[in-house]
């Protein structure tokens, strides 16, 4: 597992192209049977990758969870949300099935001890996404189809970002400890997301972005509002977004991206919005 340490605006202000790369991006998450993990000491935030092709895959392969987590099993104190960006798949959760088609969302609350994935066809796997935050109680597992997220239709096509944004675990849908994790689709035209940029001092955040053609890219704005840098993303790349940095990007086409957050307060409007005008 990778393990990033919390990195500050003012050194950052140095990095090289490399170096913001090497400290916020996540690459390559979906190795066939294996569980690819990128651990964050911002909040603690773990971020994941599974795609289970030939066999079925525990969700602790790979990952030495005394010496990480100092539990005996991975969600032994945490909650975690996955997304489905592959195939049909299954994930079994001490038990008991749960089937993901494209862009379904599971939902697993803290002590669930055994959870496994697999594909339903193995010549297109499931990519099964993840997030996890450290939790405090259990809520109640569960499974949010694509078709009943909370849409939330924002922007328009004059700025370049009509989107619609789905909720998915968030407190309008289910209760959670403190992660909150959706999806913004891009209509065809659109390209801006998260704009006016924002920060979050109570809550940090990683986006996932994909659906991006293999020939286009996201340019992801990160750092401090009056003094920003970029990364630039391919399809199913993930960046870690630390509560005092920005977090905006801008397509050379429409694409799509899951959010999540996790912090102090999981109120989803709750942030700092800085004006156009005075991005730097």
């Amino acid at each position: 597992m990778d393990i990033r340490y919390s990195a500050n605006q003012k050194d950052v202000k140095r990095y090289t192209t490399e170096e913001l790369r090497k400290e916020f991006l996540i690459e390559n998450l979906y190795q066939p049977d294996q569980v690819v993990a990128v651990y964050s000491h911002v909040d603690r935030m773990v971020t994941l990758g599974c795609m289970p092709v030939s066999k079925q895959v525990s969700i602790d392969q790979g990952i030495d969870i005394w010496k990480n987590f100092g539990t005996s099993y991975f969600l032994e104190r945490r909650e975690i949300g996955i997304f489905n960006i592959g195939g049909s798949g299954k994930i079994t959760v001490d038990g008991t099935v749960y089937e993901l088609g494209y862009k379904d969302c599971l939902y697993i609350t803290r002590g669930a001890k055994e959870v496994y994935f697999s594909s339903d066809d193995s010549s297109k796997p499931a990519k099964f996404y993840m997030v996890s935050a450290p939790a405090h109680c259990s809520y109640e597992t569960r499974l949010i189809k694509i078709a009943d997220a909370a849409k939330k239709p924002l922007g328009a096509m004059e700025t370049s970002n009509k989107r619609v944004i789905n909720q998915f675990i968030h407190p309008d849908v289910l209760k959670t400890c403190q992660l909150s994790m959706g999806m913004t689709v891009l209509d065809p035209g659109s390209v801006w997301n998260t704009m006016p940029a924002h920060t979050h001092e109570r809550r940090m955040e990683v986006y996932m972005y994909f659906e991006v053609p293999e020939d286009q890219v996201v340019f992801h704005m990160m750092g401090e509002g009056d003094e920003t840098r970029h990364i630039v993303m391919r399809n199913e790349m993930a960046v870690i977004s630390p509560s005092w940095s920005i977090h905006a990007g801008a397509g050379t086409s429409n694409y799509t991206f899951i959010w999540a957050m996790g912090g102090e307060n999981q109120a989803f409007d709750d942030m700092d919005t800085i004006a156009i005008p005075d991005l730097k």
